[in-house]
This record gives C-alpha cells, sequence and structure tokens, in this order.
C-alpha cells in the first residue's frame, strides 16, 4: 500500500468537505476527491453519523438523495427557526441600505448598474437582500442577459408604503451639481 498522502484525517477531510456543502455529495465522488477507496468512505460517513447522534450534536450526518450531508437535528428545530427568524429582524448595514436605496429608485436594475452607481461590488450585499425578502430577480436585461432586480411587496410592507410612488423625492438629498457628476461619471 502506497503512503498516505500529507493532510488531515479521513474522517477529519470528510467533516470539512461536508461542511461547505450545499447539497447532498456522493461517497464516490468524496472518495475521488480524497483519493480514498470508497468502502473506508462509506465505513467513515457512517461512524461520524452514529458518533453525532451518539453525542447528542445538535446536528446529523444524513445519507439522503444519493450522497451525505450535515442537516440540524429535528428537535433543535424550534432554536433554529426563533434564530434564522430573529436574524431577520436586524439592522441593515450602511452598504445593504445603500445597495436597496439604488434598487428601489432605479428598479429594474442589475447589479453591475448598482455597482458602477455606488462605486464598489455589491454582489455579496444583493445576495442577502434576496435572502431578506427585500429584493427579487425581474427578468433579464435584452442585451447583456444581466440579472435585473427590483424590491419586493416585503420590501414596501416593511417601510410602510402602499406602493414605490410613496418613495420620497430623491433630489431632496443630493447635491445640487447632480447632473455635472452624472456626466463627469460617463
Amino acid at each position: 500500500m502506497a503512503d498516505a498522502p500529507p493532510g488531515p484525517g479521513l474522517r477529519t477531510a470528510l467533516e470539512a468537505i461536508l461542511l461547505v456543502v450545499d447539497e447532498p455529495v456522493a461517497e464516490v465522488t468524496l472518495a475521488q476527491v480524497l483519493e480514498c477507496p470508497v468502502p473506508e468512505v462509506s465505513a467513515a460517513l457512517r461512524e461520524l453519523s452514529a458518533e453525532y447522534t451518539e453525542a447528542g450534536r445538535g446536528f446529523d450526518l444524513r445519507e439522503v438523495a444519493g450522497g451525505w450531508r450535515f442537516y440540524t437535528r429535528a428537535e433543535c428545530a424550534s432554536v433554529v427557526e426563533r434564530f434564522v427568524r430573529d436574524g431577520q429582524q436586524t439592522r441593515l448595514t450602511q452598504a445593504a441600505l445603500e445597495t436597496l436605496a439604488v434598487v428601489a429608485y432605479r428598479q429594474p436594475v442589475s447589479r453591475a448598474r448598482v455597482a458602477a452607481i455606488r462605486g464598489v461590488s455589491s454582489d455579496g450585499v444583493m445576495r442577502t437582500l434576496v435572502a431578506r425578502g427585500l429584493v427579487e430577480e425581474a427578468g433579464t436585461e435584452p442585451e447583456s442577459q444581466a440579472v435585473l432586480y427590483r424590491t419586493t411587496s416585503y420590501f414596501l410592507e416593511r417601510m410602510g408604503l402602499r406602493d414605490l410612488d410613496e418613495l420620497p423625492e430623491l433630489a431632496l438629498f443630493l447635491p445640487d451639481d447632480v447632473e455635472t457628476l452624472e456626466e463627469q461619471k460617463q
């Protein structure tokens, strides 16, 4: 048998990989990545799953849909739900507020346009706004096929607005020479 490659042990490597996956990963895929026989990977996964159950951990390693993935335990559902729900109530960062304002006033708008207006990438912030239900996809731009975004009815509800016409006039908050600034950017 050849020497094992340097690095973490099989169980440690499996845990690390499974912590970052979004969907179940097949044993054969894990075996290929870790350069290990499938039966060895299979046995390690089953041992880890049994250990987590026996220890009463808040998470579980399950085989579902032809692969393995971590899940929270059913008995922790109420706590996780409360955490997620309360997390949705946290204040938005300055970057999120700026991005949300651009979307609200320029919708439908692409991420690239938001980034051009803000002067910085807004990809992560946009994902957060979508996850919080404040912004949603609104189709694609015909020329570039870029995804367009708009605010949601939840945004209107949270802002206390009946519709977008009730957004305050933007001109009140802009410097007097905004036209000059716009021309210089282009």
